[in-house]
């Protein structure tokens, strides 16, 4: 099988601002994503769930419950409108008050012009509910491919899935030691399920033995999370993985940002 590069033409390291700017702004929101490109970020990451109605929307939980406090919505149950009149950024400060979960689409109008992406299915199941459909469809309309997007999931199924539509753009395995991870997926084994092209552990997952292993065995590019200290930057890096995805990118002491 051949592996495809994540962003081949783009500057090394890859660098992404976890659900935008997270650590100044609401994550997953404008302000966060605008936030990002003003600090000179070059990409970002980001979380959709696929909405009742067939909209693909940027959010992290399942549920609104922690972003939007007093609400409680489940993302898949709910439609964009019902969504996207939930308040989300209050949480961060009053000046994030009425940010509103935004559409996929409504992102790349803004910025996709501007930034990478590095877009995360958020999915727990085994069944087909028509996101990586969707997906494949909006980066279709966008004229998007493998210089602009990045394809990421927990789920293996998903990825194989979205791969299986799209086989052009690259996509990664995430993986961590965690009780939320099946046993048999935290050390990053759905890269097989997946036939996923690269790998996102955990920043303690990534490791000069476990890199020179995976060279060994026809490996694949690294790109770790999420990683706010500049000194384990700088390990990741020098140890070869390809990038970084982090709160506060600007912060990591990286050429090209502003502080």
């Amino acid at each position: 099988m051949t592996r495809l590069r994540p962003l081949p033409e783009r500057d090394r390291p890859l660098v992404f601002a976890h659900r935008g700017l997270s650590s100044e702004a609401p994550e997953n929101t404008m302000a966060a994503f605008r936030l990002a490109k003003e600090k000179k970020a070059p990409g970002v990451e980001l979380d959709i769930h696929l909405t009742a109605d067939g909209k693909l929307i940027v959010i992290h939980d399942h549920t609104t419950k922690r972003v939007a406090p007093g609400t409680d919505l489940v993302v898949e149950d709910a439609t964009a409108a019902q969504l996207q009149a939930i308040d989300i950024g209050s949480w961060k400060g009053a000046q994030f008050s009425g940010e509103r979960p935004p559409l996929l689409s409504e992102l790349f109008e803004e910025l996709g012009n501007d930034l990478y992406f590095d877009i995360e299915i958020k999915s727990g199941k085994a069944e087909d509910k028509g996101l990586e459909a969707a997906l494949v469809k909006l980066l279709a309309d966008f004229g998007y491919g493998a210089e602009r997007v990045v394809i990421s999931s927990f789920n293996p199924i998903a990825i194989k899935r979205f791969k299986a539509l799209c086989p052009t753009v690259p996509t990664a395995i995430i993986y961590c030691v965690d009780d939320g991870v099946p046993a048999y997926l935290r050390r990053g084994e759905g890269r097989w399920i997946g036939r996923a092209d690269f790998l996102k552990p955990k920043h303690t997952q990534a490791t000069k033995a476990g890199l020179a292993w995976g060279r060994m065995i026809g490996g694949r590019p690294v790109v770790p999370w999420t990683i706010d200290d500049p000194t384990i930057a700088e390990r990741v890096l020098r140890i070869g993985c390809d990038g970084v995805i982090s709160n506060m990118p600007h912060r990591l002491g990286l050429p090209g940002f502003d502080r």
